[in-house]
């Protein structure tokens, strides 16, 4: 279920009182332990933390126009769900987030990068801080990059130049922007 909210602030507003206390949780703790080099805003109708054109130029290969998504955090019809393109597609990533939330106790349900959850208690709060801490910006970027190249699909589409690419802004591409701080968890 994609909201059509412009920020972050109005996402939550119109959540149930139970699921914005949930998400905004889970958001704090996001936010606490995101590094340098990426910004919390909207995308794709949920509240999204990426990597800005303004760090990496190129986007997201689906859609270039998009900032590098990162991780997200949505309310779903039936469910709850915290999205983890930190541990997509990096094996050793996974198998360690896998591992450290079995050891929690607590029941993993779990698509590619999708965690679902119905209620905070479900997530080991500890265990989204330490996936997200532990990939910074640059590391990945390079675990992005060569995932791209060795699928055959180009990182960097060779009809946008840079110098246009460096101008595009997430808010530009239709995504609300706001510098990850301390201050907004």
């Amino acid at each position: 279920m994609q909201s059509k909210a412009k920020t972050v602030d109005k996402y939550l507003a119109d959540l149930p009182v139970d699921r914005r206390e949930a998400l905004q949780a889970v958001r704090a703790v996001v936010l606490k332990n995101l590094s340098k080099g990426y910004e919390e805003g909207m995308q794709y109708g949920m509240i999204g933390y990426y990597v800005p054109h303004s760090v990496y130029p190129p986007g997201y290969h689906c859609d270039p126009k998009q900032p590098l998504p990162f991780a997200g955090l949505a309310s779903q019809k039936d469910h709850m769900s915290i999205h983890l393109m930190c541990i997509y597609g990096d094996s050793e990533q996974e198998a360690w987030f896998r591992e450290a939330w079995a050891k929690s106790g607590k029941k993993l349900d779990m698509g590619k990068s999708c965690v679902r959850f119905k209620k905070i208690e479900d997530v080991p709060l500890r265990v989204i801080g330490e996936a997200i801490k532990r990939v910074p910006a640059k590391k990945f970027i390079a675990n992005y990059e060569l995932i791209i190249k060795s699928s055959g699909k180009p990182a960097r589409p060779t009809s946008r130049k840079k110098s246009s690419a460096a101008g595009t802004t997430a808010k530009s591409a239709g995504t609300s922007t706001k510098k990850r701080s301390a201050k907004t968890a």
